[in-house]
């Protein structure tokens, strides 16, 4: 294999690089991003950066000596709209072709918007720096009045830093109970009143109909006909992964790219990485995408390893894990909270906020999540069992 292309200039399409030449592959790398930034850290956007304490340089992933070292011709810029497998090349959105002989689909996925909302003044998503620059610059330009859509983990970090900036904020959730499915009914609770122990209104179980205004957003109309005043929206709703332009290829797609436990996928000489692939967890034991930082960077070795030798690498056996900084609140969990697994307190408490509790499945620890307590957590997260090894 004497070139292999990377299609997406993220996080895990820096790592594979990273993890292609660890593995001595000296061949030539060439990495196609639709975005015109070099590889950047995406969860500041949500935080510092979003509220003016970072700039852009901070946010890099790598440097002129690393890139330099790493040997890689970069085409920011420009996106990929066609991949055929067997001319082994990757069409460009701007009539070019690279020809190669891998390919690393890390293309991630990109927001949802509301329907009909597309161009509307005041209203955003937030998942590159483009987005979390142009939502900056309208929170500290002193809009007061933002309602942020959907209260998962990105909706709960905007609506931290904009009530920190002083702005008056709405969380609007349709779920009875956010973040349910990745923390259980009990623990998605406790983390969801973070927003009203901070004067954050929450209105949880509620649908949202539309927004009100024309050419900029004036209120968001809730299901039940009230409308809450907005000078911003934020609609963090989900994404969707970026595979349309896989289509006609071979590769499988179905949520995501449909990868075996190595990253490999159905075409020979593809693989896939990051927010887009969709893998079988050794440790959870479902097929699904993972949109954690640490999956990516850990999934980018596998990934290589898999293409460079032509045959699946075992993935790690490692715990899933993500955290989350709201209202001065670090919230880690490690592990997969699976049907039936009930959290259990066994540090701290939490009407104090700082708290660690371990999820058990017939007894076996599955999951561990932490408020606060970073060092007790990694000591927990360490004792966690596959799914595989949990009675079903």
């Amino acid at each position: 294999m004497r070139s292999i292309t990377v299609v997406g200039a993220s996080l895990a399409g820096l790592s594979t690089v990273r993890a292609l030449r660890a593995e001595g592959y000296d061949g030539e790398i060439v990495v196609v991003g639709e975005e015109r930034h070099a590889p950047y850290d995406r969860p500041p956007l949500s935080k510092d950066f979003l509220k003016g304490g970072l700039d852009v340089d901070a946010l890099a992933l790598g440097d002129a000596d690393e890139y330099e070292a790493l040997d890689v011709q970069w085409l920011l810029g420009e996106r990929a709209v066609r991949l055929d497998p067997v001319a082994r090349t990757v069409t460009l959105a701007g009539g070019g072709h690279v020809r190669t002989g891998g390919v690393v689909v890390a293309t991630g996925a990109g927001a949802r918007m509301l329907p009909g909302t597309e161009g509307m003044a005041g209203v955003h998503t937030l998942r590159t720096l483009d987005d979390a620059q142009a939502l900056r610059a309208e929170l500290l330009e002193g809009r007061p009045r933002l309602v942020v859509i959907g209260a998962g983990f990105i909706g709960a970090e905007v609506a931290s830093t904009a009530r920190g900036l002083g702005l008056d904020v709405t969380v609007v959730e349709a779920l009875d109970v956010p973040l349910e499915r990745q923390l259980g009914r009990e623990m998605g609770l406790v983390c969801s009143s973070l927003h009203t122990d901070h004067g954050v209104r929450l209105l949880r179980g509620t649908g949202v109909a539309g927004l009100v205004g024309e050419d900029r957003v004036t209120g968001v109309r809730l299901a039940d006909g009230r409308v809450l005043p907005a000078d911003v929206v934020v609609v963090g709703v989900g994404v969707r992964p970026a595979t349309d332009w896989l289509a006609g290829s071979g590769v499988q797609v179905d949520d995501g790219v449909v990868c075996d436990s190595g990253c490999a996928t159905s075409v020979p000489g593809v693989v896939a990485v990051g927010d887009v692939a969709r893998c079988p967890s050794p440790f959870t034991g479902r097929h699904a995408r993972i949109e954690h930082w640490s999956n990516a960077t850990e999934q980018a070795r596998t990934a290589a390893r898999t293409l460079l030798r032509g045959e699946s690498a075992p993935a790690p056996l490692t715990a899933p894990y993500f955290w989350s900084d709201q209202y001065q609140v670090r919230i880690q969990l490690a592990g997969h909270v699976a049907p039936g697994a009930q959290p259990d307190i066994v540090e701290g408490d939490i009407d104090s906020r700082s708290f660690t509790a371990v999820y058990r499945r017939e007894g076996t620890p599955v999951a561990v999540l932490s408020l606060n307590q970073p060092k007790f957590f990694n000591r927990l997260r360490r004792t966690l069992v596959p799914a595989a090894a949990v009675a079903l």
